[in-house]
């Protein structure tokens, strides 16, 4: 049978005549310029998403930074209490009849525990985040206050009462609030701020918050919360006073838990991993040669080929599988962290200007601490009896609300002052254009605040004040400026010499020196006062004392460790200067 297709009838088909309609393809000069224009359009999409999708992300870290500045401002607004001791303290002589000892324990052991467990608070802010601590310092302060209220509302231990030693327990967990919600709150602006031109004003910020929240405090208790009826009446509601300081600083804490943040953490831990290698003190880090720090996309370091032939399979198998790439990188930038901290901390610890620096510190804020724990005791010195009591001119709620103001003013000036006119550091002015301004280093403000405290500590031991109770005002406000301006200026320090990296741990070791310092001087005070309550034989029930012996020698003692710190501090900036740091 023939086939079909030899019948010379039948069609041949070819392939390419398939669709009659067919569009013939685009000659070379067409795809070549339609493959590039499609190209471009690609590549500006995505160049223009790129760009849309940094600006979000850099408007997110604004707002994030500045809503964690606002949060801590707030923290510390609140999370000063303990300053407006002085406000009840003289109610548990008065009303628990505690011994001057006795009072004096209680606010020690609210300044120990505030001051000595700072470098652990500090090491977990850098370790981990300040949100946690903020937590944790709302739930302290709430158990604190509370206890506390049940205590006084008892009554003294001998009409069945707590015994003062209840009283202790609960301003031990309000000393280690203090230290929690202050330290989160101060970090955070460090670690934010410290690289910026303004860190001295933004960490001067915070610490002038705390120090105006025993102000208003004692105000809210003293003219809102005080007893409306019996014989004292006018004095503040030390029960309901602790209630309100328990919620409020609950709801603060829980607060700073949600919104207190450190913004772009990795790089300053890439920026502070450059300056060690920079300054040479990685040649000898076996972890450096690890290159666990290195990150050839960010130019850190050399990594060596051996290291990267033996671990070759584990690239291609984290590349292969981007949740194990993932938490690679996660776990060597936490051991990077790690590193990177506890090498600072011990650079931080080996360097004897520290040691200058923190002594100075001691001996300045422990008679700061004690002046201001005792300013009700000391108020009622100068009014023996017949006289009535103090004025409201001259009561502990204007003195501590003295104390906070012109602490706070001290702590602002000396914050933007330092901003405007500290020097330079040499290696800056190469890469700057060299400037002719005026500069004073932030030593000569910590020195003249330090000599203004030593001035307001003489006025009282020289017994000026005793017979002129009406100057008693500028004592507290000489006070007030020296100890807001060490207290200010310290930290920035802190942060200048040895960078804001580790600011957590290092300024936790150094503010452990004034929970010592008030332990002794407070001591001191309270040894003082009790021997000449028992050598006058007065004070009856109450252990009450009167005159210039109660408290003369204590001071001339606070004038001359005033000095001393002025002296250590000296020595300090000349070993800072021969190393060229700026300060």
């Amino acid at each position: 049978m023939p086939s079909r297709n030899s019948s010379p009838s039948a069609k041949e088909i070819n392939k390419l005549d398939f669709d009659d309609n067919r569009r013939p393809p685009p000659t070379t000069d067409e795809s070549v310029s339609g493959g590039l224009l499609r190209d471009d359009e690609s590549l500006l999409s995505d160049v223009v998403h790129g760009v849309i999708e940094r600006d979000r992300q850099k408007m997110q870290r604004q707002v994030t930074k500045y809503l964690s500045f606002v949060s801590a401002i707030l923290s510390c607004l609140c999370a000063g209490s303990i300053t407006a001791y002085s406000l009840y303290g003289p109610l548990f002589q008065s009303r628990l009849h505690y011994t001057q000892g006795q009072v004096n324990a209680v606010s020690t052991a609210a300044e120990l525990a505030m001051y000595l467990p700072v470098p652990i608070f500090g090491y977990l802010c850098d370790r981990f985040s300040p949100r946690p601590l903020s937590l944790f310092a709302g739930v302290l302060f709430a158990l604190g206050y509370l206890l506390a209220a049940l205590a006084y509302r008892h009554g003294s231990a001998n009409e069945g009462g707590f015994p003062p030693a209840i009283m202790t327990v609960s301003f031990i967990g309000v000393g280690m609030g203090t230290s929690c919600m202050y330290l989160s709150a101060v970090t955070t602006c460090a670690k934010n701020f410290g690289r910026g031109k303004h860190k001295g004003l933004a960490l001067a910020m915070p610490i002038a918050a705390f120090g105006l929240s025993g102000m208003w405090q004692s105000q809210v208790g003293s003219q809102l919360l005080y007893e409306k009826s019996g014989e004292k009446s006018g004095e503040v509601d030390v029960y309901r006073y602790f209630i309100f300081l328990a919620i409020l600083l609950f709801v603060v804490g829980l607060i700073g838990a949600f919104t207190l943040n450190v913004v772009n953490e990795d790089e300053l831990i890439d920026e502070a991993v450059s300056e060690l290698e920079r300054s040479g003190l990685l040649e000898d880090s076996p972890f450096f040669h690890r290159s666990v720090i290195h990150d050839s996309s960010n130019g850190y370091g050399t990594v060596e080929s051996s290291h990267i032939i033996s671990r070759s399979a584990e690239s291609e198998d984290a590349d292969a599988n981007p949740a194990t790439r993932k938490s690679s990188s996660g776990s060597e930038d936490a051991r990077r962290k790690t590193w990177l901290l506890n090498n600072e901390t011990r650079i931080f610890l080996l360097d004897h200007t520290m040691w200058l620096l923190a002594a100075g510190f001691f001996a300045v804020t422990g008679p700061g601490e004690a002046f201001i724990n005792n300013l009700g005791t000391i108020i009622n010195t100068l009014y023996p009896p017949p006289s009535t009591s103090p004025p409201s001119s001259n009561s502990p709620a204007t003195h501590v609300s003295i104390v906070a103001l012109t602490s706070t003013l001290a702590r602002l000036l000396t914050g933007t002052l330092s901003d405007l006119l500290a020097p330079v550091a040499p290696s800056r002015l190469i890469l700057e254009h060299p400037s002719k301004r005026f500069t004073c280093s932030r030593l000569v403000f910590l020195l003249g605040g330090t000599l203004l405290f030593s001035f307001g500590q003489l006025l009282l031991a020289s017994g000026l004040v005793q017979t002129h109770p009406l100057v008693f005002p500028l004592v507290s406000a000489l006070v007030g400026l020296g100890y807001g301006a060490v207290f200010s200026l310290t930290p920035i320090i802190v942060s200048v010499v040895w960078g804001v990296q580790s600011f957590g741990t290092n300024w936790g070791i150094v503010a452990i020196v004034p929970g010592a310092g008030a332990a002794v001087w407070g001591a001191i005070y309270a040894a003082v006062y009790d021997s000449a309550v028992g050598s006058a034989g007065e004070g009856g029930a109450e252990r009450l004392c009167y005159g210039v012996g109660c408290y003369a020698l204590t001071f001339w003692g606070m004038a001359a460790f005033s000095w001393i710190a002025m002296a250590l501090w000296v020595m300090a900036w000349r070993g800072w200067r021969k190393r060229g740091i700026a300060v």
